[in-house]
């Protein structure tokens, strides 16, 4: 097993590599310097497995103190309870929740795809080998974090060290579970297609993890130990079980298809993604416009795709709601928790552009226009015309401004209303610029995301991405997005900083695209 993990780690290292050079070659300036006979130097070659060495290590850590900094430690401080048995609390149901949407073994990645049906390497020793490894990952990357957020909470000791140890649990059950499952219905699961049981379990684990808190009930250390106890002891069975199974085969080849394979690794241009995005397009003849020209080019895409555009922000609305109406009442209900709220509406607005970020559906929208209506358009001369690029592209800004503006309305409008029912402010300006400013960084992310698109147009004619620039970009917004969550401003300063630069560079960005994207807005080779 340990032959196996060895030549698997080095594919999914030389798999890397390859693409760091390829990435370094695509890079403005340089590609028109470096060869294509780049991938035979040996000194790059170092430099880039060094690179993905590094990788290996940081990512071993970098996701696990944002998910425990931005997901519980920024959060407990909302709640009138101690601090430590609410980290404690929100940890484990958070963990639940984690646990079936990512077990590591089902995850249909290139690397499992060549290595178990392309390379035929044994499946078993395969899969094991790196699902253990994932595991070793998963304590070792949470383990520092526990301890430096526990020590800051006030968690007793023995609680920080169990606490990663508890996710590696709680994953070897639902693991076992999933190999039950396939045993008696010869069904594999893939973890990127989650069931509606699925959702409707992490919806109720996150309910209980972030509302409960809410009326002063949490676990405390006492709780947690009986159920880690309860939960070691299945995760010991379930790692027998595991290891015992002998199937593994079978179960990837339901798993591995190139379908499944590509969709992951977000490859638009693959026929899955196309025949999953075509039983999304309404192409019923009823959809018509009375707009004329670009508009109604644009008018007829929109109508029919949009299940594609429009599905995930009336969930992110919906979720909006629930959380805003969950803070009404905790603020009606607990006089601490009011004055909280409002100590950090007051202060937290720059965490707020994190928030935008992540709710923003600009790049999925972009990606969503290539696929279905760029990657075939670009083939023809006349669509490639400065005319036809800028007409479009004024459609599409508006359309991306529509499609963002629900989710920030509901935004803005409910911190408002959450500021004013927690104790209000001084300076009755504030609530306009804190609505504006959301309004205002939801219209940045839209402007941002099609001018990048049009400027820097990533995908090839078999809509794979091919542009490093588009990735450091993408790379660069969210470093700067994720710096904000550790500022603290006032509204007013924040604010109207905001609305300016949102506003400054919004044009700057409009007048770049129109003066750039005629000679850019073109299909990668």
């Amino acid at each position: 097993m340990l032959k196996t993990f060895i030549t698997s780690f080095k594919l999914q290292n030389t798999y890397r590599t390859n693409s760091i050079i390829y990435s370094i070659k695509q890079l403005p300036l340089i590609k028109r310097i470096l060869p294509n006979s780049l991938y035979k130097n040996r000194g790059l070659k170092i430099f880039a497995n060094i690179i993905s060495i590094l990788w290996e290590i940081i990512s071993i850590f970098i996701g696990k103190i944002i998910y425990i900094s931005a997901m519980i430690f920024m959060v407990i401080s909302l709640y009138n309870t101690n601090q430590a048995d609410t980290f404690i609390h929100i940890f484990t149901f958070l963990t639940f929740a984690g646990g079936v949407l990512n077990t590591y073994m089902l995850n249909p990645t290139k690397d499992k795809y060549y290595a178990i049906i392309l390379m035929n390497i044994n499946a078993r020793e395969y899969g094991l080998s790196n699902y253990y490894y994932q595991l070793i990952k998963v304590v070792i990357g949470f383990l520092p974090f526990t301890i430096i957020f526990g020590m800051i909470t006030g968690i007793p000791l023995w609680v920080q060290i169990l606490l990663p140890f508890f996710v590696l649990s709680v994953k070897l059950i639902i693991m076992n579970y999933t190999i039950y499952k396939f045993k008696k219905t010869k069904k594999a699961i893939n973890e990127n297609l989650p069931t509606k049981f699925v959702w409707t379990f992490v919806a109720i684990c996150l309910l209980l993890a972030y509302g409960l808190p809410l009326v002063g009930i949490t676990l405390n250390s006492t709780i947690f130990l009986f159920v880690f106890i309860i939960s070691i002891i299945l995760g010991i069975y379930s790692l027998v079980k595991i290891h015992n199974f002998k199937d593994y085969r079978k179960m990837y080849k339901q798993v591995l298809t190139e379908s499944n394979v590509y969709m992951q690794e977000k490859v638009s241009g693959t026929q899955a993604m196309k025949d999953v995005s075509l039983k999304q397009i309404e192409l019923d003849t009823k959809y018509t416009s009375n707009k004329t020209g670009f508009a109604y080019f644009h008018d007829l895409f929109v109508k029919r795709h949009r299940k594609i555009l429009t599905e995930a922000v009336k969930k992110q609305s919906v979720i909006i709601l629930v959380i805003i109406t969950l803070m009404i009442i905790g603020i009606k209900a607990n006089v601490d928790f009011k004055t909280k709220t409002n100590e950090i509406l007051l202060v937290y607005l720059p965490y707020f552009v994190f928030i935008m970020y992540l709710l923003n559906r600009s790049s999925s929208v972009t990606q969503a226009m290539f696929m279905n209506c760029d990657h075939s358009m670009l083939t023809y001369r006349i669509y490639r015309t400065p005319k036809v690029i800028l007409g479009i592209f004024k459609e599409r800004l508006k359309t991306l401004i529509q499609i963002n503006l629900l989710p920030a309305v509901l935004i803005g409008g409910g911190l408002v209303v959450l500021l004013y029912l927690s104790g209000g402010t001084d300076n009755p300006v504030n609530y306009a610029i804190l609505f504006i400013s959301i309004i205002a960084m939801s219209i940045f992310f839209s402007v941002h995301y099609l001018v990048m698109y049009y400027l820097l147009q990533p995908y090839n004619v078999s809509t794979e991405m091919k542009s490093s620039t588009y990735k450091v970009v993408q790379v660069l917004t969210y470093i700067v997005c994720w710096y904000m969550i550790q500022i603290r401003m006032p509204i007013f300063g924040f604010g109207i900083a905001t609305i300016v630069f949102c506003i400054a560079y919004s044009l700057i960005s409009l007048f770049l695209a129109y003066k750039y994207a005629p000679k850019t807005f073109k299909l990668r080779i």
